[in-house]
């Protein structure tokens, strides 16, 4: 199973910090995605949140279309950072 973590606010749409995502073979991150609720892939495709699998950012130029990834992964959303 993939884990889906979620930081920030993030967490609070998607309803949990983390989601275990079974796969049966190695998938394209946006197919995962739109399992998801509506509400969460709106903002998980904010242009300004970003995505770590396995601990590694992924550049943001790449689309999550072509980002595959294979059972066991950590895939993380991160979301823009605020403050002062």
């Amino acid at each position: 199973m993939a884990g889906l973590v979620f930081l920030g606010r993030l967490g609070d749409l998607a309803g949990a910090a983390e989601i275990a995502m079974p796969m049966a073979r190695t998938t394209a991150l946006a197919v995962v995605m739109d399992r998801l609720p509506p509400a969460l892939i709106a903002g998980l495709r904010s242009p300004k949140v970003r995505v770590a699998v396995n601990g590694e950012l992924v550049p943001a130029e790449q689309p999550l279309d072509a980002l595959m990834i294979a059972d066991a992964d950590e895939i993380a959303f991160l979301p823009p950072v605020s403050g002062g």
